[in-house]
């Protein structure tokens, strides 16, 4: 039974959230929260699975709770889930360590699935975001002297990983799926997931997302002009 936190400004969207979610046969939400702070406490009390955030709430808003979440070492996920469609509330939930972000105009299925993955210890990034997230992201990292690319690989972070999980790495910055690893890397899908996992572990990364940002971080990966 995946454990759910709803923190959501608006008490109707907070009631809708929890009608679709105790639909589901293995979903319960354990408490709703109408800011970040009451957020905050709640998942200390509660160590839900995945917490449900919004952005824009009164008082402490959704990213600087997320912050706050995550700075615990809780195994609580976040998803952020907000009607704003912009790239630098994505960019601050992830950052931040969100697991995911999708926008409210998100099909019912889609935030199910959303989270059951980032419950699962995926991470999930509404499609219509992802492909500008990528590109948009360099221009956020400080500069830094040297190339790209084969530079990257002198970074302490990704000394722990072997020539494969490198590669692996730096395709997972790409945008790759696990089929399209398995596919293009002549490897079992199973064989991806466990050197994702590994890549995981070596790193600190929380999950997929915070992997991708880690590529980016290192300049293993750059964006396409």
């Amino acid at each position: 039974m995946t454990t759910v936190l709803i923190a959501d400004a608006q008490a109707m969207q907070r009631f809708g959230f929890r009608m679709l979610l105790e639909s589901q046969d293995d979903m319960t939400v354990v408490g709703e929260a109408p800011n970040g702070t009451e957020a905050v406490r709640l998942v200390d009390r509660h160590r839900p699975d995945v917490v449900l955030m919004d952005i824009r709430m009164p008082g402490l808003d959704g990213i600087e709770a997320t912050r706050r979440i995550v700075a615990t070492g809780a195994r609580t996920r976040v998803l952020i889930v907000t009607t704003f469609d912009l790239d630098e509330y994505a960019y601050e939930g992830l950052r931040a360590g969100a697991s995911g972000f999708l926008v409210k105009d998100a099909q019912p299925e889609e935030l199910l699935s959303g989270i059951r993955a980032v419950a699962s210890g995926d991470a999930v990034v509404a499609p219509s975001l992802t492909r500008r997230l990528l590109d948009a992201y360099i221009h956020h990292l400080p500069p830094t002297p040297g190339p790209a690319g084969p530079a990257a690989h002198e970074d302490a972070r990704l000394a722990p990983l072997t020539d494969r999980e490198r590669e692996i790495l730096t395709v997972i910055g790409q945008g790759w799926t696990n089929t399209e690893i398995a596919e293009r890397l002549h490897l079992a899908e199973s064989t991806v997931k466990t050197h994702i996992s590994r890549i995981l572990a070596k790193t600190g990364a929380r999950d997929r997302v915070q992997a991708v940002i880690l590529a980016y971080d290192t300049r293993l990966v750059t964006p396409e002009r």
